[in-house]
């Protein structure tokens, strides 16, 4: 007793220190030389070509300055051409994605679906989110060709995995309260749906479905480089040919754009809320 005593008072007035995660010290230096060892090691087997590195940065410098210039004039209408079939295309995706994503969504919540059909849905969640927007992409263009068909089935299927798991994750934490409130009254589950989830998830619908726009019109600029239509393409030729001033031109739109729907996405989640 005496002991506690004599070390709380030691500690009068010092200093708290937060404990250490590995509380051994020796555990703590071994681990991080391992770290550093590890770091090295890596770094030695990776090859660099340093000329190229030089040259690179030559070309980084060339590109960074074409911000100070973008040229909008010499490709206006491959400009405009790929940013109206971006705009399109990312709109038809979203529509459709989100229009198959509620109903996955219903069957992937266990909350409101029977085992099967449960089971059934998180398998397509899985497999939309188990498929990059790339690969989907590149074997969409073997079957359909180049063009914007390929870009519109993969944003749509990327949109159906990534809004139907946000979406059941949601109504799987709904307040259970007002849905019972709904149920006992005696109404279907159609209409269970529609008076106790649909008021408690719509928000959060809105909200997902309007980033999920936004993350389409950028990956639409992405597919492009595959030959699935959009920007992308005129961006990839303006690549091609070192025209930087002309990408920096493509890229200060998609950024303008992207701003304009991250605007208009604040001002509707406030206007639901």
């Amino acid at each position: 007793m005496s002991d506690t005593t004599f070390d709380v008072n030691a500690r009068i007035g010092q200093p708290w220190k937060k404990p250490h995660f590995i509380q051994r010290r020796w555990l703590r230096w071994t681990l991080l030389a391992g770290f550093i060892a590890y770091l090295i090691a890596s770094y030695m087997t990776i090859e660099v070509n340093w000329s190229r590195v030089y040259e690179g940065l030559e070309r980084g410098k060339n590109f960074v300055l074409a911000f100070t210039s973008p040229d909008f004039t010499s490709r206006s209408s491959d400009i405009y051409e790929g940013m109206v079939e971006s705009i399109v295309m990312t709109v038809a995706s979203s529509v459709v994605g989100i229009a198959i994503s509620i109903p996955i969504a219903l069957g992937a919540a266990r909350n409101v679906a029977p085992l099967p059909v449960y089971l059934i849905c998180r398998g397509i969640i899985a497999v939309s989110r188990a498929l990059q927007e790339i690969i989907v992409a590149i074997l969409l263009v073997a079957i359909f060709g180049f063009g914007p068909l390929a870009g519109f089935l993969t944003l749509s299927f990327a949109t159906i995995g990534f809004l139907s798991k946000l979406l059941a994750e949601d109504i799987e934490s709904m307040d259970k309260v007002q849905a019972e409130a709904i149920k006992a009254s005696g109404a279907r589950w159609a209409q269970w749906i529609n008076y106790g989830v649909q008021p408690q998830v719509m928000p959060r619908l809105i909200g997902l479905s309007i980033y999920r726009l936004d993350i389409n019109f950028r990956e639409s600029a992405i597919l492009g480089l595959v030959g699935a239509g959009g920007i992308g393409a005129t961006l990839n030729t303006a690549f091609d040919r070192y025209e930087y001033d002309t990408a920096a031109a493509i890229l200060l739109i998609i950024i303008v754009i992207v701003m304009a729907l991250e605007y208009m996405s604040g001002v509707i989640r406030a206007r639901v809320q």
